[in-house]
């Protein structure tokens, strides 16, 4: 059973992001404030859930939660400032639109820089261990899910309805055949060596 809080605040948030390990589309983070009456016995790590089960828990934290936010970073953004660094950046536009303000932030990783002067603490595998990061978890794959279910009509032949954007040899041989679109990560090793892109 995961755990509620880690500290002893009441607005408490957990923060998680999706997508980082994506050739194309954003990185999607989510922060979510849970009230001290939550229970919920199927949220988990959203990696953990099936799509069906993701897709029922999203109402209901919305519902329930005391506050929660959404943010994408875009690959133009990823490629200035990278990866890691724009997924700290995700996490905290997210939390920048809580309210209220969180006491506490909960990070799901072991990497964050200061937001504002509210204290935090990284957690491994935090989004299996406390439910506000499960939450923010659930958020931030349904969103950017539907973001690349959005996209993918403007690009079919890299069927990111399917793929979500992440490394398949099937996205891969697409941008093998097609060449990388605006919404890929140039930044990002495309291609495996032996299929190298002349761009």
């Amino acid at each position: 059973m995961l755990a509620l809080n880690y500290s002893e605040f009441d607005n408490e948030c957990g923060t998680d992001e999706a997508g980082r390990g994506c050739l194309a589309g954003p990185v999607t983070a989510a922060a979510v404030i849970l009230p001290k009456t939550f229970n919920n016995i199927i949220l988990n790590d959203s990696k953990q859930l099936s799509e069906k089960k993701r897709d029922l828990l999203k109402p209901i934290i919305e519902l329930e939660a005391i506050s929660f936010g959404v943010a994408h970073v875009f690959p133009n953004k990823i490629d200035e400032i990278n990866i890691l660094n724009a997924s700290i950046h995700a996490m905290q536009l997210s939390i920048a639109k809580l309210n209220p303000k969180p006491e506490f932030i909960i990070v799901d990783g072991n990497r964050f820089k200061p937001y504002l002067d509210v204290p935090f603490e990284t957690i491994i595998k935090g989004d299996g261990k406390y439910l506000n990061i499960a939450a923010a978890s659930i958020l931030a794959k349904t969103y950017r899910d539907a973001y690349m279910n959005s996209i993918h009509e403007e690009y079919p032949m890299y069927n990111w309805k399917r793929n979500k954007g992440y490394p398949t040899k099937e996205h891969r041989a697409a941008i093998k055949k097609y060449g990388p679109t605006k919404y890929h990560r140039l930044s990002f090793r495309l291609l495996p060596d032996q299929l190298k892109l002349d761009i």
